[in-house]
């Protein structure tokens, strides 16, 4: 089964600016999808982990968290009702956190911020190394995301429910020109 690379933290305001397709293009032998900017990709060739991380670490210009998972477990989260009978408004986004490792922390779900007054981010449900959640378009919500780290003890990385079901429509074989983007 495919992997997925989830890079934390790049192309967000300015800072650790790269081309994910020119990345996607450079990892050509391996299969590899670009989705998107956020540095997310989808290899179809055989590689552990490890040789994978070092090959995507070495074509970066810069230092970052890597995060690697099976591409069936996200066709596993796609399949699961996280957002049933949570309504989506157009000031709403729907978000996956992918954790690093296994949490050190376990806080107790489901989870607002803040905790008082009127919520920007709230965190429904942890599945394994996902944390699903719902945010509000706001600018304190970076804030508040990167407060998860925090809260599960390990560094994450998130991505918009869109890109999980690009991901997903890659992994089903809907996307499979190398090196091309499938979500703005």
């Amino acid at each position: 089964m495919a992997l997925v690379v989830l890079l934390r933290g790049v192309n967000v305001g300015g800072h650790r600016r790269f081309r994910p397709a020119r990345l996607a293009e450079q990892l050509g032998h391996l299969g590899c999808t670009n989705i998107g900017a956020t540095g997310t990709l989808v290899i179809r060739q055989h590689i552990n982990r490890t040789q994978l991380r070092d090959e995507v670490a070495s074509r970066l210009p810069f230092e970052t968290g890597i995060v690697i998972c099976q591409g069936r477990e996200i066709l596993r989260l796609l399949s699961g009702e996280f957002f049933a009978g949570f309504p989506l408004r157009p000031d709403m986004v729907r978000f996956v956190s992918f954790l690093s490792r296994v949490p050190r922390a376990e806080p107790k779900l489901p989870m607002r911020l803040p905790s008082h007054g009127k919520w920007l981010l709230k965190v429904l449900a942890r599945d394994g190394r996902f944390v699903v959640g719902v945010y509000r378009r706001d600018t304190k919500v970076i804030g508040y995301l990167g407060t998860l780290d925090r809260v599960f003890g390990v560094p994450l990385t998130t991505r918009n429910w869109n890109t999980i079901t690009a991901i997903g429509r890659v992994l089903d074989g809907g996307e499979t020109s190398r090196g091309k983007s499938d979500v703005a």
